[in-house]
């Protein structure tokens, strides 16, 4: 993978960040199976899938990872709630740099109409 794209969507300070949150990934107790993988090489891989729409099975080889162990890690990773915690150390990281200007705010949101059910 190229350094450029590596950089640029996962910068050293975003992965500061991610670091710490990530859960450990135990060796199996029977041995065998593959060596572990670069986290950050894993993590970047599940970030370009995200961002680009990109399907799982179309990951380039690029990244240094199958496309099944970023599958299987972001899948473990959405489990524990990363996503959640990350947005939130982003959002605190932004608001410790004044960086994120809090007057005004986008809502999305989608009207459903309410069935109606006896009571």
């Amino acid at each position: 993978m190229g350094a450029d794209l590596s950089e640029r969507l996962v910068p050293d300070e975003l992965w500061e960040l991610v670091a710490p949150s990530l859960p450990t990934f135990a060796a199996r107790r029977q041995g065998g199976g593959t060596a572990p993988r670069d986290e950050r090489a894993v993590f970047t891989a599940v970030v370009y899938v995200l961002t680009s729409g990109c399907a799982w099975r179309h990951l380039p080889p690029t990244f240094g990872t199958s496309s099944a162990t970023a599958h299987r890690r972001f899948t473990v990773w959405t489990g524990v709630g990363l996503w959640r915690r990350l947005h939130r150390a982003v959002l605190d990281e932004l608001g410790a740099r004044g960086e994120v200007d809090w007057t005004s705010a986008i809502v999305d949101a989608a009207s459903v109409r309410a069935k109606r059910v006896a009571v």
